[in-house]
């Protein structure tokens, strides 16, 4: 009898994991933060799989949420970026696409008036996230706060 190994985990499913474990536990991602030692924003996003995390701040949030040995190695694994990590039929990502779509031109435009020709980075990159009380319904202020990067001619 031959026995097929399973395969290793990827980041993906390791992020699925994490949302299982979290759900069960009523865990908050500000808790996971605390125990990664980094912000929610980013540690949000390295639990879903889009940031680089050490085997430590892997091994904190696996004791957190009580996650398998497998799944503490895999979000130790590359991330995962781009349009093959983000669900844009999800309504909030769909209206985020839509807020560039409509404002992008604009922005590319001040951010060129003002800095000159070039990109804001999301390498060198901070995201915040907070909520704004109104008397007409809470608002959310997403502030993106990225290095600038000139293009260079050579």
């Amino acid at each position: 009898m031959s026995v097929t190994p399973i395969p290793p985990l990827d980041r993906k499913q390791a992020a699925h994991a994490v949302l299982a474990a979290k759900q069960r536990l009523s865990v908050r991602w500000e808790a996971l933060a605390k125990a990664v030692g980094r912000s929610v924003e980013w540690t949000t996003s390295a639990l879903l799989g889009q940031q680089t995390l050490t085997p430590e701040q892997a091994g904190a949030v696996g004791s957190v949420l009580d996650l398998d040995q497998a799944v503490v190695e895999a979000l130790t694994l590359p991330p995962v970026r781009g349009a093959e990590a983000v669900d844009t039929t999800d309504p909030l990502v769909y209206r985020l696409t839509e807020v560039v779509q409509v404002y992008g031109a604009t922005i590319s435009e001040l951010v060129r008036e003002e800095f000159g020709d070039g990109i804001v980075s999301a390498i060198d990159f901070e995201l915040d996230l907070e909520r704004v009380p109104d008397p007409k319904g809470d608002r959310v202020k997403i502030t993106l706060n990225g290095k600038f990067l000139p293009y260079r001619a050579w």
